[in-house]
C-alpha cells in the first residue's frame, strides 16, 4: 500500500515538528479493501494510496480483446476500447462502490476515491480536490506566473499542483526514503520515555 505519510494516519509537517491528527489508522487499509471488494473486479489486489484526507484505490481491468494494428488509427482504436471499457466499469460498478467506499469512509475518517487501469492507461474518478494554503514569496510567484503565461497551466493553483507533481515524478527514490526515515522517528518515538515519572 502506497501512502501519503507513513502508516497512513494523518502526519503532516507543523510548526514545532510533526502533529499528530486526531485519525484512526488506515495500515489495514488495503487489506480490509482486498477483502471487501468484489474478487471478479479487478485483475488482482488494487493499488491503495492513503494521505490524511483521501483514500485511493485504483485496479487493474482486463485487457481489452481483439487486434489492434500499430498505425495511428489502430492505436486510436485501442485507446477509446480502453476508454470504453473504463467507462463500463465506472457505470456498472457505481451502486456498490459508492456503499463500499461509505463503509470504508465510516472506518478510516477519510473520503474515498476511485480509478481504473488497463494497461499504461489508468483514469481516476471521484477523486477528492483539497485546498492547501501557503505563502509565497515573489520569486516563488514568478515561476508559476511565468508557468501561467507561457499557457502551461490555467491558473497559479494549477502551475503549483503541476510543480508537485513534477516534483514527485522526479524524487520518488528520494520521497521514499524520507518517508522511511519518518517512519523510524515514529517508531523511535514510540519506544522512549513517556514523560510520566509515575510510569
Amino acid at each position: 500500500m502506497h501512502r501519503g505519510w507513513p502508516g497512513g494516519r494523518g502526519r503532516g509537517p507543523g510548526r514545532g515538528g510533526w502533529q499528530q491528527a486526531d485519525l484512526p489508522g488506515a495500515d489495514d487499509a488495503a487489506a480490509w479493501l482486498q477483502g471487501r471488494l468484489p474478487d471478479e473486479w479487478f485483475t488482482g489486489a488494487p493499488e491503495v494510496t492513503v494521505d490524511r484526507e483521501e483514500i485511493l484505490i485504483v485496479g487493474e481491468l482486463p485487457p481489452v480483446e481483439g487486434e489492434f494494428p500499430d498505425t495511428e488509427t489502430g492505436r486510436a482504436d485501442r485507446a477509446a476500447a480502453v476508454a470504453g471499457r473504463i467507462s463500463r466499469f465506472r457505470e456498472s460498478t457505481r451502486e456498490e462502490r459508492i456503499e463500499i467506499a461509505r463503509q470504508a469512509e465510516h472506518r478510516y475518517q477519510r473520503k474515498v476515491a476511485w480509478g481504473a487501469r488497463i494497461g499504461d492507461t489508468v483514469e481516476l474518478f471521484t477523486v477528492a480536490s483539497v485546498p492547501v494554503m501557503t505563502r509565497l514569496r515573489q520569486p516563488e510567484r514568478i515561476v508559476l506566473d511565468t508557468l501561467v503565461d507561457s499557457g502551461v497551466a490555467r491558473s497559479r493553483s494549477d502551475a503549483l499542483a503541476w510543480a508537485v507533481r513534477l516534483v514527485g515524478q522526479h524524487a520518488d527514490e528520494w520521497l521514499g526514503e524520507l518517508r522511511e526515515a519518518m517512519a523510524r522517528v515514529d517508531e523511535l518515538r514510540a519506544k522512549g520515555p513517556t514523560g510520566d515519572p509515575d510510569q
